[in-house]
C-alpha cells in the first residue's frame, strides 16, 4: 500500500486485528501436558503461549523470519549531537549489503531473511531544533517504504535502523509523547561526552518547544520530530499488525518509532515483544512505559536490529521447546 494522506493511516490504528484466541487456549493446554514441571520453562513459556496466539497455532514453528534495516540521514546533526559524521550511514549501509555488520551475522545464525532499505541518504530529513523533519508527502513515503517492506509470507518481524543523529529524534520523540525533561530522555548515543550530552538535551529541548501543539497525535510526533528511517519502522510495525505477523522491537530508536503507533491505539503493539534492554539510558524508562519487558539485558547499544536478533535466537528455543516437546501421555512418564 501506498498512503496518500495520514488519515488513511490513523483511521487503519482505528481497529487492529486481534490475536487468535482458541489458538491461545489449544498451546496453554499443550503447554500444561509438556513433560515437565509447570512453569519449569519460566519466560520461554509465555513466549511461546504469546507467539502461538498471533500464529493461530496451538504448536508453531518459526521458520522465516525477517529483519528489515532502514538507513535515513537527519538535519539535526549539524548541531553536533553525534560523535559520529552523517557520511557513515552510507557507508553502514554497504557494510550491511556486504555482510559485514553485526546484523548480518545474526540473520545468518538464526535463519532470518536479510533487507536494507536506504532512505534518500542524499536528503537528510530537516532539522528538528528548527522546525519540522519531514511534510506529509515525506512522511507517507516513508511509511509507505515501511508498510511495502514486509514479506507477508514470514512468521516474524524484526526491524532495525542506521541513521547517524537519530538517538535525537527518538529522545524527542519520547519527550513529545511522555513528558518530563529533555535531559530524562536523552542519552549519550554514539558515546558523546559529558558536555556533548548536555548540549544534545538542549537540542532535543529545542525540537519538542519548536514543535509543540497541543493537538498533535502520534503521526504528527512522527513527521515533526522523526526521520525516514523511523517513519518506515512505524510503518512496517503496522503492517505487521494488520498482517497479524508477531514482532520483536528493538532498542530505543525503534521503540519511539513503535510508540508514536501507541499513542494512537494502546493495543497497536500487542503483537510485539521486546528484544532486549539496550545500554542507551531512556530505553528502560521507555519500556516501562510501552508494557514491555525485554527478553534480554546484554548491555547493548548497537542498533540495527542487533538486540531483537539475539532475541530472536531466544524466541526460537522457546518454540522448540514448546512444539517439540512430547506430552507426559506420548512419553510415557507420569505426570504425578
Amino acid at each position: 500500500m501506498i498512503f496518500e494522506k495520514m488519515d488513511e493511516i490513523r483511521r487503519i490504528c482505528v481497529d487492529l486485528p486481534a490475536p487468535d484466541d482458541a489458538a491461545l487456549r489449544a498451546a496453554e493446554a499443550r503447554n500444561g501436558q509438556l513433560t515437565k514441571p509447570p512453569g519449569a520453562l519460566g519466560r520461554l513459556e509465555e513466549l511461546a503461549l504469546w507467539y502461538a496466539a498471533w500464529q493461530g497455532d496451538p504448536a508453531p514453528s518459526l521458520t522465516r523470519p525477517q529483519i528489515v534495516i532502514f538507513a535515513g540521514n537527519h538535519g539535526v546533526t549539524a548541531q553536533g549531537v553525534s560523535a559520529f559524521p552523517p557520511d557513515v550511514t552510507a557507508q553502514m549501509v554497504a557494510n550491511f549489503e556486504a555482510g559485514g555488520a553485526a546484523i548480518n551475522q545474526l540473520a545468518e545464525t538464526f535463519g532470518a531473511e536479510l533487507c536494507v532499505h536506504a532512505l534518500s541518504l542524499d536528503q537528510p530529513v530537516a532539522d528538528i531544533s528548527m522546525g519540522p523533519a519531514m511534510s506529509e508527502a515525506e512522511l507517507l513515503d516513508a511509511f509507505s517504504a515501511g508498510w511495502q517492506a514486509v514479506d507477508l509470507k514470514s512468521d516474524l518481524l524484526i526491524v532495525g535502523e542506521m541513521g547517524i543523529g537519530n538517538t535525537t529524534p527518538a529522545a524527542a520523540i519520547a519527550q513529545a509523547l511522555f513528558g518530563g525533561a529533555s535531559e530524562d530522555w536523552t542519552g549519550r548515543g554514539t558515546g558523546v561526552d559529558d558536555a556533548g550530552l548536555t548540549a544534545k538535551a538542549q537540542v532535543v529541548a529545542r525540537a519538542v518547544e519548536i514543535n509543540n501543539g497541543s493537538t498533535l497525535d502520534g503521526l504528527d510526533v512522527l513527521l515533526c520530530l522523526g526521520g525516514r528511517e523511523i517513519a518506515a519502522m512505524a510503518g512496517a510495525i503496522l503492517h505487521a499488525r494488520i498482517a497479524k505477523i508477531p514482532m520483536i522491537l528493538d532498542g530505543f530508536i525503534c521503540c519511539a518509532a513503535a510508540a508514536c503507533l501507541r499513542a494512537m491505539n494502546a493495543g497497536a503493539l500487542d503483537h510485539a515483544v521486546a528484544g532486549h534492554l539496550s545500554a542507551e539510558g531512556s530505553h528502560g524508562k521507555l519500556l516501562e512505559i510501552l508494557g514491555k519487558d525485554p527478553i534480554l539485558d546484554l548491555d547493548m547499544r548497537l542498533g540495527e536490529g542487533s538486540g531483537a536478533g539475539v532475541a530472536l535466537g531466544v524466541l526460537k528455543a522457546a518454540i522448540a521447546c514448546h512444539s517439540g516437546m512430547a506430552t507426559f501421555a506420548e512419553a510415557g512418564v507420569s505426570d504425578g
